[in-house]
């Protein structure tokens, strides 16, 4: 069976979205990876799209996504980056904090290290999930 994971963040514009990307790059087809927000942004952050195309990985046509339960009960594990209390929670689910600094109107010199971090924790995660 597939393992999904859900990547949740405020605004679903930035660390997620990132943290999705590299997933995906990283896993392929072996995992389902979803991403969401719980007060999505307009669109995905535009340095963050940038750090991400520096690797080689295109995160430009995705779009901010709202958060719902069923994306909640979907995922076998979900990851939450800071966003506290918004975050839903069902019971019998594998949840992870990330604490990553927010991008949120940084420039790409303080995007890439939290971007090379999301990097070293989807790794670890995938070696986790894919043994």
């Amino acid at each position: 069976m597939t393992p999904t994971v859900l990547f949740v963040c405020v605004h679903n514009a930035g660390r997620s979205q990132m943290a999705a990307g590299y997933l995906q790059h990283l896993a392929g087809d072996r995992i389902e990876v979803l991403s969401a927000g719980s007060q999505p942004a307009d669109q995905v952050n535009r340095v963050a799209v940038a750090a991400m195309a520096e690797e080689g990985i295109d995160i430009a046509a995705e779009q901010p996504k709202v958060l719902t339960e069923s994306a909640v009960r979907e995922a076998d594990v979900v990851i939450t980056m800071g966003c506290g209390d918004e975050c839903p929670f069902f019971p019998g689910k594998r949840y992870e904090d990330w604490v990553l600094d927010d991008p949120a109107g940084q420039g790409i010199d303080a995007v890439r290290p939290i971007r090379d971090e999301i990097r070293r924790r989807v790794e670890a995660l995938v070696a986790e999930l894919i043994p």
